[in-house]
């Protein structure tokens, strides 16, 4: 059951960067298209970040 949960949270994760930033990857290069995924993933995570701030009210100090 555990490894189901943890599948469960990444293919969630997945879905909900594929809903916010396309499902499709512009680059025609595999190094490109690699890069442009973890460009997704990381704006992915800050807007996160900046959703849970105004939310919880958390003070980020950079």
């Amino acid at each position: 059951m555990t490894h189901y949960h943890k599948r469960s949270n990444i293919e969630s994760t997945f879905s909900a960067i594929k809903r916010k930033l396309g499902d499709t990857l512009k680059s025609r290069n595999t190094t490109s298209q690699i890069n442009e995924l973890l460009c997704k993933i990381v704006t992915y995570n800050i807007t996160v970040l900046i959703q849970e701030m105004y939310e919880l009210g958390i003070k980020i100090d950079f």
